[in-house]
């Protein structure tokens, strides 16, 4: 697409001006993608030379080492213990022999990676299959574990991660080991156990203070998101629980299920739910984010009086629990609602829906999807009113007083000093808010209760009812938690794609943003 200098595009008019600008965002979004594309391949390419670079200096240590570096390969810390860092050689020396311990005791990580059988296909997770065997002394059948595949699949996934540690730290206890007989050449002192923890006081105090939040991300977000995206490639459900019968892996035959868009396939289902989640996302938070602005700008105008009533009873929305609120708010909507109620005694619904006997809004595809759109609007404008309010407080009031004077009117002030210095301050917050609302399950799940069923062969895919309204986080859980049917294996391949879906408008949206281009515009 042509790109219009200056001059041409102040001779737009305000109506060209915003197709123009719609035109180039819709253009240059394949080129964010290339974009993206190309920093994973540099990402892929530096991270190759990494290892290169690494497997070089390994090399170029071991042949130009003394003897004490050299045996350092073997025993951890040796080299710290020669030149006198004894607090660093005793903490490298006892992880070695945890790892070596733990990898060679009986029920250690040799034992699990020997049951876990990782990512061969038909091959189960763990050997031994529990079963009911006859008890002489009870005279019935007793249950006999046998392996736990979702433990087993854990154990070996910690054994695995505890393997790519031990490298790690093999390789830095090697390179510091050669830092020092660096150092200690050209005649200068290495540093000792006192100046390691000044150190970790004082100019690495970040570290002290970043390793204890690392280690809780790395077991309870990274460890559970690798976890489920194994689980993904297994056969783990209701049927195969892996511990009554143990599961197995199977490759990619899940991922090929969902995009199977023929019969007996889930691709029909998952391109429904998809679309419906990402034109959800967009309304609910854009809908709030504008109107929101708008009800703020208005309770602040001046002459507007009792300014603290009107935010006092939109704030009210926010201290009434959302799992009260939204299904009462829902009730009123139902045939025997009052709302409900009014429109049928009044004939108001519409005669395709009386036609297919669908006396409740809730049972109609598009009045059930309007509705969640309206009540999640009257459920978030509080927030963003709260958040405008401080906001537009802030905008120099002499930037209006100038406009002014220049001729603008309300809209033009609107469209050139409140939109930008909104979304120059809240547009982080809209990206984290539409991804929010990509796994909203509150709104949907109790304002629709399962309403309105489609009526096609995706009314139950794959075992478990879909709806006109489902997202994906709500289709999640009903494979998991609310089906006869557990589907943990295909619960994990739509996390899956939810996490890959929202990373990539995240990239895409966060490149967009005024708030990470036109910094130096608001200060």
């Amino acid at each position: 697409m042509k790109r219009l200098n200056d001059l041409e595009y102040l001779r737009l008019s305000k109506f060209q001006a915003m197709v123009y600008k719609l035109k180039l965002f819709i253009c240059a979004i394949p080129g964010w993608i290339a974009q993206l594309f190309i920093n994973i391949f540099y990402f892929l390419k530096g991270c190759v030379k990494s290892v290169w670079g690494g497997c070089k200096d390994i090399g170029y240590t071991f042949a130009k080492g003394n003897w004490a570096v050299k045996l350092s390969f073997i025993i951890f810390g040796f080299g710290n213990f020669f030149y006198g860092q004894i607090l660093r050689g005793i903490l490298f020396l006892a992880f070695e022999i945890i790892f070596i311990g733990y990898m060679l005791v009986p029920s250690g990580g040799l034992y699990w990676l020997g049951k876990v059988h990782f990512l061969q296909n038909g091959a189960t997770v763990g050997n031994v299959q529990g079963a009911f065997q006859y008890d002489v002394i009870y005279d019935t059948d007793v249950w006999v574990p046998g392996d736990d595949s979702v433990k087993v699949l854990l154990y070996g996934l910690l054994t695995i991660i505890f393997i790519i540690a031990f490298i790690y730290t093999w390789r830095v206890q090697v390179k510091q080991c050669r830092i020092c007989m660096d150092i200690t050449a050209r005649g200068k002192k290495v540093k000792s156990a006192g100046d390691d923890l000044r150190s970790l006081l004082d100019n690495e105090f970040h570290k002290t203070l970043l390793a204890l939040p690392v280690l809780g991300i790395a077991a309870f977000t990274v460890l559970p998101i690798i976890y489920m995206v194994l689980i993904a490639f297994t056969s783990y459900d209701a049927a195969h629980d892996g511990y009554s019968n143990l599961f197995s892996w199977v490759g990619w035959t899940h991922f090929n299920e969902l995009f199977n868009f023929g019969k007996g396939g889930l691709g029909l289902a998952f391109g429904e739910i998809l679309s419906w989640t990402l034109m959800w996302a967009f309304f609910a938070t854009f809908t709030n984010y504008f109107l929101g602005m708008f009800v703020a700008i208005m309770i602040n105008k001046k002459g507007i009086k009792i300014k603290k009533f009107w935010r006092t009873v939109l704030v009210m929305t926010i201290a009434i629990p959302q799992f009260v609120s939204l299904l009462y708010v829902a009730k009123l909507f139902d045939p025997t609602g009052i709302v409900g109620k009014l429109l049928l005694n009044w004939n108001l619904l519409p005669q395709s829906m009386v036609a297919a006997n669908q006396m409740g809004l809730w049972q109609n595809e598009i009045t059930a999807k309007i509705l969640v759109i309206v009540i999640n609007i009257w459920v978030g404008i509080p927030y963003i009113m709260l958040m405008a309010t401080g906001i537009l407080m802030n905008i120099p009031a002499d930037l209006y007083e100038s406009s002014r004077i220049d001729g603008a009117n309300a809209f033009q002030q609107y469209s050139k000093i409140t939109l930008p210095y909104m979304m120059f301050v809240m547009g982080p917050y809209l990206l984290t808010s539409f991804v929010g609302n990509l796994n909203n399950f509150n709104v949907i799940y109790l304002l629709t209760q399962n309403n309105p069923l489609i009526n096609t062969a995706l009314g139950t895919a794959g075992g478990v009812s879909v709806n006109h309204t489902d997202l994906l986080i709500t289709w999640l859980y009903k494979m998991t938690l609310n089906s006869a049917e557990t589907q943990y294996y295909m619960a994990s391949v739509i996390g899956i794609l939810v996490f890959l879906v929202v990373a990539v408008l995240s990239l895409i949206v966060y490149n967009v943003i005024p708030s990470t281009k036109n910094e130096e515009d608001f200060r």
